[in-house]
């Protein structure tokens, strides 16, 4: 049986550039770091209700550079491809600039850092935000990437997986890399 943690960002109203936030969050996954538990992680931080809690390039390094170094040894997929709630904002994009930067330099830190592309696509999605997707899937590397559905509440609102995977499918991406997104397992699943 895999053990893990999915941590809410949002929902706890972290704000990165306290200390005190940060230091809690060291322990967690620390903590989790120890007893071999991934950590699925929502991000972003800001909303409409809370638009104070920063979130962009400078949140994605305090990420990178605080958190991440505290769990070296488990895996931590970043949903929603480092957004939520509509992949056009220009600060999801600062955020995932972080990590491809990190890849393509091949930051230690990384190494066990995963994305999935849950909910980054609807049938309403712009073409400039499927391109945009499909370009970020691209410099993470497929091989990061996993497939996820949030799928419907129990009174059936949003998509099924199959919807989703439908919707996530009009991002322009060869078809061998939707085969390998399609096939990629968590390590946690295996």
């Amino acid at each position: 049986m895999a053990y893990g943690l999915k941590l809410h960002f949002q929902n706890s109203l972290v704000d990165y550039h306290d200390p005190h936030h940060i230091a809690r969050l060291q322990r967690v996954f620390g903590a989790a770091n120890g007893y071999g538990m991934a950590i699925v992680v929502h991000m972003r931080a800001s909303t409409a209700e809370h638009p104070k809690l920063a979130y962009g390039r400078d949140e994605a390094r305090i990420f990178l550079q605080e958190l991440l170094p505290a769990a070296p040894d488990v895996p931590v997929p970043i949903a929603h491809l480092c957004g939520g709630g509509g992949y056009g904002d220009p600060l999801i994009h600062q955020a995932v600039s972080v990590f491809i930067e990190a890849i393509a330099n091949r930051d230690p830190r990384v190494r066990r850092l995963l994305f999935d592309v849950t909910s980054t696509a609807n049938f309403r999605t712009p073409l400039e935000d499927l391109v945009l997707i499909a370009r970020h899937v691209r410099e993470l590397g497929v091989d990061r990437v996993l497939y996820g559905s949030d799928g419907s509440d129990a009174e059936g609102n949003g998509p099924t997986p199959r919807e989703g995977w439908a919707a996530f499918r009009m991002a322009p991406l060869l078809e061998e890399e939707f085969r390998a997104i399609a096939g990629n397992v968590a390590p946690y699943m295996q």
